[in-house]
């Protein structure tokens, strides 16, 4: 598996995120090979709270295979998933989390907490981590840092 790669097609969607001036987090889902699902954070123009890239990326995966359930398909996602996408991703049985940046503040794989070592849930996605990291971790540094930055100057 082509690995890099689709983290960096998961950064595409970050990018996207930034440029509307969201928070630049990327999704993409693979399934034999092909990218099935993309999606980028869009809660502050869709006013959405659901408006993660994780479930963007999840229901484009579903309806291209006329399927909620994603056994046997990959995601990528620039940053540690929220307790929320975490959530999804088990939900929707999604067999394996490539995650770039951990999450400290709500990360469910790992970070804060690990969804996966809780007992009862039907399914348990393969999770690694630091895929591509720098490259992740630098968006959201340079993202909140300007922020910051706009912040002092009001």
């Amino acid at each position: 598996m082509k690995k890099k790669y689709y983290m960096e097609e998961a950064l595409k969607e970050a990018r996207k995120a930034l440029e509307k001036n969201e928070v630049p987090i990327g999704a993409v889902i693979v399934c034999n090979g092909e990218i099935i699902g993309k999606g980028h954070n869009s809660r502050e123009n869709e006013n959405s709270v659901v408006g993660h890239a994780e479930i963007k990326a999840i229901e484009q995966a579903c309806k291209n295979l006329g399927s909620w359930k994603l056994d046997g398909c990959s995601i990528f996602v620039t940053i540690e998933p929220c307790p929320m996408c975490a959530g999804a991703i088990m939900q929707s049985r999604i067999t394996n989390v490539y995650y770039g940046a951990g999450d400290e503040k709500s990360g469910a794989f790992g970070s804060v907490f690990d969804l996966t070592t809780i007992q009862g849930f039907a399914h348990y996605p393969h999770v690694r981590k630091q895929i591509m990291e720098k490259e992740c971790s630098e968006l959201m540094h340079s993202f909140f840092k300007n922020i910051r930055a706009k912040q002092q100057k009001n």
